[in-house]
């Protein structure tokens, strides 16, 4: 086969034309298919690379085990959700494929979105919640306790339904001359939760005649839906600010908002909430009638005490007479007393006069004098009797000195008739007979003097034998 072949080309030569794309051609082909043939779908998949710019839409990535798929949600969708996107969140959404021509990359636009498993109203309960929990919204050290007795009383509900109705019912019946101030607000539906929010605002800016003591916010029960009002953030930030105890009265007793955890106190009906702001008007009549009776019989009590230690103070009570002999007994004991004082004070400056004397006395230079040389004296004759005492002492122990010098002197063994013999001219000590030979000049000391010699003879007595 040679390297060209132009047999391929007869045998096509009846094929059409080549067609030829560009890229923005092809990419706005494949929208429209796209667009076409996915224009409403439903998406399963996981958030991940969620970001919020500026623009106020929302762009993140749908993911599965094995793929992933871009998708965005234009701000107009986005202020609509009901609860926060996070990454990690399991979603469902609907909406159209098409094709961003720019960069060439398909994705999802989202026009409707829903948590994979718990509702998007359930989420957003659970974020709200979580998040207010945080801030200390739900403290329970922020929370105030409720006047015993109101003189005035707020209610924000609407104003035709069962509720307002029931609890008007039961305060007349607990305690019908307390007023009642109603603040009509809608209760579900858009714009309920701002009419709420407003309400608590305006029974808080009242003046202080008017203002009431206790607010309550009620509603009947419905469904999460119909209670949602009650759980937006407007009027859970309402409650926590306003300087009114707040009772939360909405739904049923098994039906939780977020304003029941908010407010001061939360009631599981409407009508509890009546039960609980208002006391029994009978009973309090009960307890202030018994209240009075345990006053008068403490009033009697204390009376007919006080009588009696009347009575014993006026039995007791002495005749002017009496009383001024015993006052006189008073003034004579006093100046007894006074007398006494007054004499041991005397004797104590005359014992300190006296001390005083002597002290001046012995402090004279005349007897200064006098107790100096009396001091001197016997320092003199201690002296004396010391050094005569220090003198024969001496003289002992000199003389006992000189007898042993005596003894041990050589002057007296030369005294006894020895002598020393030395040779001539060295003056060497003569020892032995070995020391001097025949010849030998030889100086002789005496006890009194000295006399030379000569040596004739040397004879050594232990060299005899």
């Amino acid at each position: 086969m040679d390297l060209f072949d132009f047999s391929t080309r007869a045998d096509h030569a009846d094929e059409p034309p080549r067609q030829i794309y560009t890229v923005s051609d092809l990419t706005a082909l494949v929208r429209r298919r796209l667009e076409g043939d996915f224009g409403d779908i439903w998406v399963e998949g996981e958030v991940s690379n969620l970001r919020h710019p500026g623009s106020g839409h929302c762009y993140l990535t749908l993911k599965d085990e094995q793929s992933q798929l871009r998708a965005v949600v234009f701000r107009s969708v986005a202020r609509m959700l009901r609860f926060a996107l996070k990454d990690g969140l399991h979603v469902v959404c609907r909406g159209h494929v098409t094709v961003y021509e720019p960069r060439g990359e398909y994705q999802l636009v989202v026009d409707y979105l829903e948590p994979k498993g718990a509702g998007a109203l359930q989420l957003a309960f659970e974020q709200l919640k979580e998040r207010l929990a945080r801030e200390g919204l739900f403290d329970a050290a922020r929370k105030r306790p409720l006047p015993f007795l109101p003189a005035r009383i707020g209610v924000i509900t609407s104003p035709a339904g069962a509720v307002i109705r029931d609890m008007l019912h039961v305060l007349d019946r607990r305690f019908s001359t307390i007023p009642v101030l109603i603040l009509p607000v809608a209760v579900q539906g858009p714009g309920a939760a701002g009419q709420i929010a407003d309400a608590i605002d305006e029974a808080n800016a009242l003046t202080a005649s008017l203002r009431p003591d206790v607010l309550v916010v009620a509603r009947g029960g419905g469904s999460l839906e119909d209670l949602w009002a009650f759980n937006e953030e407007i009027v859970a930030r309402a409650v926590a600010a306003s300087a009114i105890p707040v009772v939360s009265a909405v739904g049923h007793e098994t039906d939780y908002t977020i304003a029941d955890f908010v407010a001061d106190v939360r009631a599981p009906t409407p009508s509890a909430a009546a039960e609980l702001i208002a006391p029994r008007r009978d009973q309090l009549m009960a307890a202030v009638a018994t209240a009075r009776e345990r006053l008068a019989a403490a009033a009697r009590g204390a009376l007919a005490d006080r009588r009696t230690k009347a009575l014993a103070e006026w039995r007791a009570l002495r005749s002017p007479a009496r009383l001024v002999e015993g006052s006189l007994l008073r003034v004579d004991d006093l100046f007894a007393r006074l007398r006494d004082a007054m004499t041991r004070l005397i004797d104590r400056q005359r014992e300190q006069r006296r001390f005083l004397a002597r002290a001046v006395l012995a402090a004279h230079p005349v007897r200064r004098l006098e107790t100096a040389r009396l001091i001197h004296r016997r320092a003199t004759e201690r002296l004396t009797i010391r050094m005569r005492a220090m003198l024969a002492d001496a003289k002992s122990r000199t003389s006992a000195l000189a007898a042993r010098l005596d003894a041990l002197s050589p002057l007296a063994i030369l005294a006894r008739g020895y002598s020393v013999t030395r040779l001539l001219p060295s003056k060497d000590l003569v020892r032995s007979p070995s020391d001097v030979a025949p010849g030998d000049r030889l100086l002789i000391t005496l006890a009194h003097g000295e006399v030379t010699a000569e040596a004739a003879e040397v004879r050594d007595e232990r060299t005899d034998d």
